[in-house]
């Protein structure tokens, strides 16, 4: 069974606690299953990464982001900045809302 999530890929989030707290990036990646979410510069990680000259990467060492709790990060609202997430209808189509200044967050 698949669980719902109210965040998208794509949407601008807002880290709410954590070390990465304040920091604000697009998120690149949803995992449902986990509650987590991939987001653009938060949770940086470093990984050793091994030459290989056929696909032409350099060794090392690399930063990648880790996944973040969906309950860490907030929604951003274009009009009021970060605020929860309602729902509504828009016609017959279930849309998203904020909390705050009711206004639709999908495009």
């Amino acid at each position: 069974m698949q669980t719902r999530v109210d965040i998208k890929r794509n949407d601008q989030v807002k880290v709410i606690t954590g070390r990465d707290k304040g920091k604000q990036g697009r998120v690149l990646r949803v995992f449902p299953d986990e509650r987590k979410v991939l987001v653009e510069h938060v949770m940086m990680a470093k990984k050793n990464v091994r030459p290989n000259p056929q696909r032409n990467i350099k060794g090392g060492i690399a930063e990648q982001e880790s996944p973040i709790s969906i309950s860490n990060v907030m929604l951003i609202c274009p009009s009021c900045g970060p605020s929860r997430i309602g729902h509504g209808m828009e016609g017959s189509k279930r849309v998203r809302i904020c909390k705050r200044c009711n206004a639709s967050l999908d495009k």
